[in-house]
């Protein structure tokens, strides 16, 4: 199977390598169109803050790249939330695949920390990259914006307020949760990306 990552200027996508490694998949590394495009499945990564990750797509043609892709694509944390259509970080207009806004976590008790760092649960999740057994298992989270439950909702968390764990329309899924670092959950799940 040819599994592309996205290169760009966020961080993570070496652990994301090393995952999918793991599962017997040595990935292609690219920011090449024609590899992108040819490739079986593609994974777009990040860490890092969306305006300015924005403006390096768009400057190297990358966004117009990752809307056109006709196979599946696994959008993870930042990734995620450029495949939304507005951020709050950095008032960035993003990719517009996912019809929804990026709005940052307002603490509302003295408890409430951001980022959200840690292991939190996915409830309420949908066919595609979830099986009915991993309700309410445990997945690793790092991020101080969320998505709000919309329509493309395929998986919910709750931290501060219920959130959108992960997003999936047609060919894009998304994770808000790092799956390359959530131990045999993360593995389950970007297994079941690969089967896609």
């Amino acid at each position: 199977m040819d599994v592309a990552i996205i290169k760009y200027n966020a961080g993570n996508i070496y652990s994301v390598n090393y995952a999918l490694k793991r599962l017997g998949v040595s990935p292609v590394i690219t920011a090449d169109p024609e590899l992108l495009s040819k490739a079986d499945k593609v994974i777009f990564p990040g860490v890092g803050e969306a305006q300015t990750t924005m403006a390096h797509l768009q400057e190297h043609k990358l966004d117009a790249v990752i809307r056109d892709l006709k196979q599946p694509v696994l959008g993870i944390c930042l990734g995620m939330q450029l495949m939304c259509r507005h951020s709050e970080e950095g008032d960035a207009e993003c990719l517009g695949i996912f019809d929804t806004e990026v709005k940052r976590f307002i603490p509302h008790r003295h408890e409430d920390k951001v980022p959200h760092m840690g292991w939190n649960t996915i409830t309420q999740v949908k066919d595609g990259l979830f099986t009915a057994q991993l309700e309410n298992k445990f997945v690793y989270f790092v991020h101080s914006y969320y998505v709000p439950v919309n329509e493309y909702t395929a998986a919910t968390t709750n931290y501060i307020l219920p959130f959108s764990a992960s997003l999936h329309k047609d060919n894009f899924y998304a994770t808000q949760f790092h799956p390359e670092k959530s131990g045999s959950v993360g593995e389950v799940i970007l297994r079941n990306f690969l089967k896609l």
